[in-house]
């Protein structure tokens, strides 16, 4: 029974987390061109589903102020594209921008995007890699029951859900950042070949507030690609 009612308490701190950040994005003046001077590795950062940018907005901040120039894609909206369709729009603004040795920082729906691009439309390997907070790689068995299609995507039998699940060549360049319950993701995030890394909280949203996550998310940032000098 305190099983049941811890997660019934993280479910309710979850929700409350979100929708303030929902409403605070709503209501947010904040332009995407603020983040996008520094010196170190640039890096890109994708919503989950319903998501706009101005969601994960603390952590951009975060970014920002560690000299990291920060790209959001305001074409996403909230996130409801397909995900081959929102991974193609991330790759052109990459090429656009001509980035390199970029970092994808991704929530959720994110990561799927991240992985997609990173499986198929990254030929010059401009990316670097890729930190994704709690990412359905593998889907979620709720998906099912969901009325909404761009909610029946994370179905484990999607298409483009068992092809990220079966495609593991890029695994290894990213890092998968979950907690100890996901109220979304049953199955988990642990993705199979990457870097997984289980923190001590709970949540699909609030663990993008959490310090254990931004301090990763930072290191990760800083670190040198193999091959590569250190950014900045």
């Amino acid at each position: 029974m305190s099983g049941i009612l811890q997660a019934g308490r993280w479910w309710v701190q979850d929700y409350l987390y979100a929708a303030g950040r929902q409403l605070l994005s709503a209501i947010s003046r904040t332009r995407p061109d603020e983040f996008l001077s520094g010196t170190g590795r640039p890096v890109v950062v994708i919503p989950g589903v319903y998501e706009d940018w101005r969601f994960m907005l603390p952590l951009v901040r975060r970014l920002h102020e560690a000299g990291h120039p920060v790209h959001v894609l305001t074409l996403l909206h909230r996130n409801r594209l397909a995900v081959p369709r929102a991974a193609d729009l991330i790759a052109g603004y990459i090429r656009d921008r001509d980035l390199s040795d970029a970092m994808i920082v991704a929530h959720s729906k994110g990561g799927q995007i991240g992985k997609f691009v990173m499986m198929q439309l990254d030929p010059e390997r401009r990316i670097a890699g890729m930190v994704a907070v709690c990412s359905p790689f593998s889907g979620s068995r709720y998906a099912s029951f969901m009325l909404l299609p761009s909610l029946r995507a994370f179905s484990p039998r999607n298409a483009v859900t068992m092809q990220l699940s079966r495609e593991e060549r890029v695994n290894e360049r990213i890092t998968s950042v979950y907690g100890l319950f996901d109220p979304h993701i049953p199955e988990g995030s642990v993705l199979p070949g990457a870097r997984n890394i289980r923190l001590d909280t709970a949540g699909h949203f609030r663990i993008l507030a959490h310090e254990d996550t931004i301090r990763t998310i930072l290191d990760i940032a800083a670190a040198p690609s193999p091959g590569r000098p250190a950014p900045g």
